[in-house]
């Protein structure tokens, strides 16, 4: 019998609930972002969004290091961490989190992945991943240096 071999992005998609606790739970043992207080819902509620785009990234096969996909979840995602509370610091080590579940999730279906594609497929993630940490990042500042802005009468 003959194993049928799935996509980076189908098992992504399949698994985007699992991936999500095992994000959560890295999140919550991490102290210095557990600082915030925030319910599960507000914590996680831009995940499924973001994992869109990265399945959508990930059959739409746009070259690494392009940030032809903008992403309305992580400028939203960069805009609400700042109103929250969050540091720069942390919304990185979120991201660096986000990875490791994604892989760790891949990890664990890598019998059912096509070996010709998971090094591709692991690029392009980790390229999506990294464009949309920046696009949160570029909202979270821009959102700090609306603040410090005198007002003007």
């Amino acid at each position: 019998m003959t194993l049928r071999h799935e996509a980076v992005a189908d098992i992504l998609e399949r698994e985007t609930k699992a991936a999500i606790a095992s994000w959560l739970s890295n999140v919550k043992a991490e102290t210095d972002i557990i600082t915030v207080p925030l319910s599960t819902k507000d914590r996680c509620a831009h995940l499924p969004e973001m994992f869109l785009d990265i399945v959508s990234r990930l059959r739409n096969r746009h070259p690494l290091g392009t940030r032809a996909l903008m992403s309305d979840a992580a400028h939203d995602h960069g805009c609400t961490r700042r109103e929250q509370g969050y540091t720069a610091a942390m919304i990185v080590e979120e991201s660096r989190m986000l990875q490791v579940s994604i892989f760790k999730t891949l990890q664990l279906h890598l019998d059912e992945l096509d070996s010709r594609v998971v090094l591709d497929g692991v690029m392009i993630i980790a390229d999506e991943v990294d464009s949309q940490l920046a696009q949160a990042m570029s909202s979270y500042l821009f959102e700090a240096n609306s603040d410090a802005q005198p007002i003007k009468a």
